[in-house]
Order: structure tokens, then C-alpha cells, then sequence
């Protein structure tokens, strides 16, 4: 004869609360490493593409002494002024990329200084957020 036995109770599947820490704490360890390189890599990309923005602008003052002729180029451009930005608009024809302002045409932060006399052909200068000039 057989012993009576227990009501078997049905088994739960699931996750362990030692199983989901140990998930936890991988994912930190893999977070805490990653963010340092993902906030490395975003600031490099925003350096690159000022430079870029100001190369597009030195290949603009090229072309706009080209259509307008060196001296009427010249009388232009020393009639803005010292104001980057009236600068901007004189060269924006010439970007086949152009935002409406200078600000939003840079990415954050960064700053561009037009050189006095466009004849010359000198590059733009480029700072970087924290106000170094960047040699490009």
C-alpha cells in the first residue's frame, strides 16, 4: 500500500531575486563604463563638425570673391563692418548648407571670427566652447 502524500504544489517559474541583482549590476558595470566614451564621442563629433562648418565658410569667401570680383568683394565686405554676423549673410548664398544666423549655423558653443580684409584669402578663426582657438 502506498503512502499517502502531500498535495504537490505547481512549480513557479520565474527569476530568482539573486539572478535579477546579478543582471542589475552588469548592466552598471556595463553603463558606467560606456557613458564616459558616449559623452567622448559626442563632444569630438560637435568639434568636428565646427570645423567642417568652418572650412564650408573659408570655400565660401573663395566663391564669393569669384562672382563678385576681388574689388567689389572687398568694397562689400569692408562696408559690414567688424559684425561676423552681416558677414554671414553675405556668404550664405555661397553654402549649400546655410541655417539663418551665425549661432545656429555653429554648433553649440562654438564661435568663428571673419578675418578684417576677405582679399587676403585668411581662414576663419575657430573657438572652442571654452574660448581656445582650434588649428584646423
Amino acid at each position: 500500500m502506498n503512502a499517502p502524500t502531500a498535495p504537490s504544489r505547481p512549480r513557479l517559474r520565474g527569476f530568482s531575486l539573486v539572478e535579477m541583482m546579478a543582471c542589475v549590476s552588469i548592466i552598471g558595470i556595463i553603463a558606467f563604463m560606456a557613458i564616459p566614451s558616449v559623452t567622448r564621442m559626442r563632444s569630438d563629433s560637435e568639434r568636428n563638425l565646427a570645423i567642417a562648418r568652418a572650412e564650408a565658410l573659408n570655400l565660401a569667401q573663395a566663391s564669393y570673391i569669384q562672382v563678385r570680383g576681388r574689388t567689389q568683394a572687398a568694397l562689400e565686405w569692408n562696408a559690414t563692418g567688424t559684425s561676423d554676423d552681416a558677414k554671414y549673410t553675405l556668404l550664405r548664398p555661397y553654402l549649400s548648407y546655410a541655417e539663418s544666423t551665425l549661432n545656429a549655423y555653429l554648433p553649440f558653443a562654438y564661435r568663428v571670427t571673419f578675418p578684417a580684409a576677405i582679399t587676403s584669402m585668411t581662414k576663419v578663426g575657430l573657438k572652442d566652447p571654452a574660448g581656445a582657438t582650434i588649428l584646423y
